[in-house]
């Protein structure tokens, strides 16, 4: 009878020590959600006219996933069909005690077709926006803003008029409603 007391006792205090390591987690977890266009400025030729939709989905930090991707116009650089190019990126959303959302994000497309190199770099703090979650849930991402440097690389003298690389700023913006760098 002992030995049962003491095995009863031993699990009621292994129980009790494992409750204890459950406290609420305050950290507020950030999803994306929606179209971003992006619009690129500087550069020369075609290269300056690169601008796109895209929508991804991100949950704080990490490789960009489930992307859809469209350019507005490619002109000679990129082509417009399924398959004509590959999009990867990653970010970072960082969350504060009042919601204001600051990271980073690294977008690339390729061409399949050419080997034309698009990347977008938006630095640490270069993407703002606010999230809708609270401590220990997930909230979705609004009013984001990503600011930045862009560069194309081509060996194409159609896409790049020297060939090489081209480069300037991009803003892209989350929704459908226009935007300004923060």
């Amino acid at each position: 009878m002992k030995k049962f007391a003491l095995l009863i006792v031993l699990a009621l205090e292994l129980a009790v020590c494992g409750c204890a390591n459950n406290t609420p987690s305050s950290e507020v977890n950030t999803t994306t959600s929606g179209n971003w266009e992006a619009r690129l400025s500087g550069g020369t030729g075609q290269a300056s006219q690169l601008n796109f939709v895209t929508s991804f989905t991100l949950l704080n930090s990490g490789p960009l996933s489930n992307i859809f991707f469209s350019f507005f116009n490619s002109g000679p650089c990129f082509g417009t069909a399924v398959g004509d190019t590959t999009e990867s990126g990653n970010a970072t959303l960082n969350v504060s005690s009042t919601f204001t959302v600051t990271g980073s994000l690294n977008f690339t497309v390729t061409s399949t077709q050419n080997g034309n190199v698009l990347t977008l770099t938006s630095p640490d703090g270069g993407l703002t926006g606010t999230s809708n979650g609270s401590p220990g849930t997930t909230g979705v991402l609004s009013n984001g803003v990503a600011v930045g440097t862009w560069t194309l690389t081509s060996s194409d003298t159609n896409c790049v008029p020297s060939g090489g690389s081209v480069s300037g700023s991009f803003l892209m913006c989350q929704g459908n409603d226009t935007c300004v760098a923060p």
